[in-house]
């Protein structure tokens, strides 16, 4: 009996309690939200997995506190992924499904820290968001970069031109947010010569690993395999800023009354033509910037700003009409232009098109391998043959007659097949010495030479006659050119020529280092 008393007892004291517990809390339980995971997704208890991460896909964008600025945005985004983050697996829904509960936590209120540490500490992982690539607009798959590519491909490429390098991944929320702004920046930019990349970092990790980008989103740029990094707020003129700072400082030139003449007469110690763009406007165009840094090695570039008082007289000197954008190509001749363009809106493939196809004197001076190699390339037995006519010159009064003798033959040549170069021989001497040494000659000399490998192998020809510069030696010239075009065979010499030095070498390293030091 005593043991029924005592059990009895006790349920009376659990109810007891119970209902204490009921008065006291009762209010709150009964005001308390059912939280349903289908009615927050809006999807039927039937929906498949493809249905489900449909509909997340579309409330996440909508309710994302970075995109969405009502007041209860936040909280309903975190209800909406917590709906996600159980219908999604296959057990949650299960347990959610029989029980209706999850066997987490199921408190979804805001979180103290507010939501960029619910954010940073929930599981936004891109590797969470496998889903597919298909819903990734077009404009930026085109731009998507792998390792192999950026190692191939984009790296060496930015020594020619800038890339913007936007660091994403498919479900980095904060990425919709900059995504407008980071599609106009992309049509701003592309069409003037910015390369454009967009890394996922789901997908590449490797890649971004090693660029140095660990978090989403980040924007970077590359210049001359250098990374850099933007820090600033994502606004159109602020990337286009950074697009610039990460250029060379001194690329181009200002161009005024006082210093135009000697910028033109610079050609010789630099060995490349000059251009001049003439516009109003006080900064130079971010699109000639970036034709400068592309044509960097082969043309120097001047800018004159015609809205200044300091620049009449240049503008006057060559005659600039005002009413458009102008541009002079200068060659060795500082008095006449070579090449003119005007329009009022100038495009990159105008630009291109006109410092490409000037980008060498016409008698340029064979500085380094590379100028050799583009000058007089590698006969290609499906091409027709080019042949290089090469002046073995030196420094000094007694060679200033026989140089401008030879470029007034070459200003005259109209023959495609012909290029027409000068050789130093103290700059080149072991150059020198292969092509001089058959004939047992000095200069000045002129060789024709045919290159028959990149390994250096050439057939060549020393002109008959030497090269005073006479009215005979060009007549000379020009029959034994006149006799090649008819029988190649009369290159008669075989010689295999050692690699060109680099005459610049040493003012690159400067350059460099100059550069460097006001970066930093």
């Amino acid at each position: 009996m005593y043991q029924k008393m005592g059990g009895w007892s006790v349920f009376v004291s659990c109810c007891a309690w119970a209902i204490l517990l009921l008065a006291l809390f009762g209010d709150s339980l009964a005001s308390a939200p059912e939280f349903d995971p289908y009615r927050v997704l809006g999807v039927s208890k039937h929906a498949s997995l493809t249905e489900i991460k449909k509909m997340y896909k579309k409330l996440a964008r909508e309710w994302h506190p970075d995109k969405n600025k009502s007041p209860g945005a936040e909280d309903m985004f975190i209800k909406i992924t917590k709906s996600y983050e159980i219908l999604s697996n296959e057990e949650r829904r299960a347990n959610y499904d029989r029980f209706g509960q999850m066997d987490e936590n199921q408190n979804f209120a805001r979180p103290p820290q507010g939501f960029r540490q619910y954010h940073d500490s929930f599981y936004f992982d891109e590797s969470f968001f496998h889903f597919p690539r298909t819903s990734r607009d077009f404009t930026e798959s085109k731009h998507l970069l792998h390792y192999n590519q950026y190692m191939n491909e984009v790296l060496p490429d930015s020594f020619k031109r800038p890339y913007l390098i936007k660091i994403t991944s498919e479900w980095c929320f904060t990425c919709i947010h900059i995504e407008p702004v980071w599609k106009d920046t992309v049509l701003e930019l592309e069409p003037l010569g910015v390369g454009i990349g967009v890394v996922d970092i789901g997908y590449e990790r490797q890649l971004a690993n090693h660029l140095g980008a660990h978090r989403t989103p980040s924007i970077l740029g590359l210049v001359n395999g250098k990374v850099t990094f933007f820090h600033y707020s994502v606004v159109r003129e602020h990337l286009r800023q950074f697009v610039e700072s990460l250029l060379p400082q001194r690329l181009v030139e200002k161009v005024t009354d006082s210093n135009y003449l000697e910028f033109l007469n610079s050609w010789h110690e630099e060995n490349k033509p000059r251009v001049i763009m003439f516009d109003i406007a006080s900064n130079v165009p971010l699109l000639y910037k970036l034709t400068a840094f592309a044509y960097k090695d082969y043309v120097r570039f001047g800018y004159v700003d015609m809205g200044l008082t300091e620049t009449s007289k240049v503008v006057q000197r060559f005659n600039i009409n005002t009413y458009a954008p102008t541009m002079l190509l200068f060659k060795e001749n500082t008095e006449k232009p070579a090449d003119v363009i005007q329009a009022r809106g100038m495009k990159k493939q105008i630009l291109d098109e006109f410092v490409s196809n000037n980008r060498f004197l016409l008698v340029p001076r064979l500085v380094n391998q590379k100028l050799f190699d583009e000058l007089c390339p590698v006969k290609q037995f499906h091409r027709r043959r080019k042949y290089c006519v090469l002046l073995v010159t030196g420094e000094g009064e007694q060679f200033v007659s026989v140089n401008e003798a030879f470029f007034d033959f070459a200003s005259s040549n109209t023959k495609e097949v012909l290029r027409f170069a000068y050789v130093d021989q103290r700059q080149q001497q072991p150059l020198c010495d292969t092509l001089l040494k058959k004939d047992d000659t000095t200069p000045p000399q002129v060789i024709i030479l045919e290159r028959r490998s990149t390994s250096g192998r050439v057939l060549y020809r020393t002109v008959t006659g030497g090269w005073n510069g006479s009215d005979d030696d060009k007549h000379r010239l020009h029959e034994q050119l006149e006799l090649l075009q008819r029988d190649p065979s009369y290159l008669t010499h075989d010689a295999m020529l050692p690699e060109l030095n680099n005459e610049f070498a040493s003012v690159s390293l400067i350059e460099d280092t100059r550069h460097n030091s006001l970066k930093n």
